[in-house]
């Protein structure tokens, strides 16, 4: 798809916009990506994979817990989401898997096996990487998982596959159907507002719309039951995770998801949209925490 800039991207990502964030930013291969580092130093290091459209800031909750229960914590914003830079370049696994990899590699984090935590479309990444890096991953923990779903023809993959009618519809209705996505992915209204509030804002900077139209062309969020199931046979100690209420990665998919990843651990959230990680931060860290914990544990031993 060709690059566009969409109507209300009235920004630019510059090193001066980025003056007045928090966080820090590393220049990669690719391009600038926004990450925060934090906890004890001598913690086992949480490195994040966030989904289709948010920033690092989404994970601030569950990173205070995982902080304050002695767990070191990597978040970025991947490329096109947040204040990481609007690559022109295919948004697909290879992309976001190397960005991780990079930001790793240059923070010097790459010395010890780490816990990966994966959500929505970021779960895919976090197989991904998974399956690239088996020996540099302790843990996998994968929350709302997308994949699992067959692919319709109606589907947002299979529409976008030209790149004449992606493009129209990217700039023509890409911001409506951004706002319609979100609605759909918490359940408590307030926090519904604070997401769609936080995502907004850095979608108006240029080239945001087509780095999410340009994902949802190259990176399927249907039909990946194979990668679930290589996953699954990597002997990764998985820790699957799910809302009960969930609306866009539905709970019918659990038994698929663990006939496939063959988790040793699962849990339901309870009273809980697609967002566990982002509306039940608490919940989620006492489920991550002693399953970090257990596998350091026998490494040690």
């Amino acid at each position: 798809m060709k690059y566009f800039v969409a109507p209300g991207e009235d920004r630019q990502l510059t090193a001066e916009s980025r003056q007045a964030l928090r966080g820090s930013f590393a220049e990669l291969s690719d391009g600038v990506t926004h990450y925060e580092l934090k906890g004890p130093e001598d913690g086992e290091l949480v490195v994040m994979a966030g989904g289709l459209t948010i920033p690092l800031f989404y994970w601030d909750a569950l990173v205070t817990e995982l902080n304050a229960r002695g767990l070191r914590t990597l978040t970025c914003s991947a490329y096109g989401r947040g204040y990481s830079d609007r690559v022109r370049a295919r948004y697909d696994e290879t992309l976001f898997t190397r960005q991780l990899a990079e930001l790793i590699e240059r923070l010097g984090l790459s010395t010890r096996p780490l816990h990966l935590i994966g959500t929505s479309m970021g779960a895919l990444v976090a197989m991904t990487y998974a399956a690239r890096y088996r020996a540099s991953v302790s843990t996998l923990t994968v929350a709302g998982p997308a994949g699992l779903a067959r692919p319709r023809p109606t589907s947002p993959h299979r529409l976008l596959s030209n790149d004449l009618l992606a493009g129209v519809v990217a700039r023509r209705r890409g911001r409506q159907i951004l706002q319609g996505h979100l609605g759909h992915n918490v359940r408590d209204p307030q926090l519904g507002a604070k997401l769609t509030d936080m995502v907004l804002d850095a979608f108006r900077f240029e080239g945001s719309l087509y780095a999410v139209f340009d994902t949802l062309q190259h990176l399927p969020v249907s039909g990946r039951n194979d990668l679930f199931r290589q996953t699954g046979a990597l002997g990764i100690p998985t820790l699957l995770l799910w809302g009960d209420e969930d609306d866009v990665t539905p709970l019918t998919h659990l038994d698929t998801a663990r006939a496939l990843l063959a988790p040793q651990q699962r849990h339901v959230v309870p009273r809980c949209g697609h967002m566990a990680p982002f509306e039940r931060p608490g919940l989620v860290a006492d489920q991550i925490v002693p399953f970090v914990a257990a596998r350091a544990e026998r490494l040690d031993s």
